[in-house]
C-alpha cells in the first residue's frame, strides 16, 4: 500500500465533504447523500484489491 493511495483517499474525503455540505445548504439533501455514497464506493473500489491480498496472505500463512 503506497502513500499515494492514502493521499487519494484523503482528497476524495475532503472533496466529498465539501460538496456534500454545499448541497445540503442549498436544499438538495438527496444529491448530497448520493455524492457521499459515490465517494464511498470509489474508495472501496480502490481498497478492495488490497483487502483481497491481505486475506490471501493470511490464508497462505495458515496453510503451512
Amino acid at each position: 500500500m503506497s502513500v499515494d493511495l492514502i493521499f487519494k483517499i484523503a482528497a476524495v474525503g475532503i472533496l466529498v465533504s465539501v460538496l456534500s455540505q454545499v448541497l445540503k445548504h442549498s436544499g438538495r439533501e438527496e444529491q448530497a447523500f448520493l455524492t457521499s455514497l459515490a465517494g464511498l464506493l470509489l474508495v472501496l473500489f480502490w481498497i478492495v484489491p488490497y483487502i483481497y491480498d491481505l486475506f490471501e496472505s493470511i490464508k497462505s500463512l495458515f496453510t503451512l
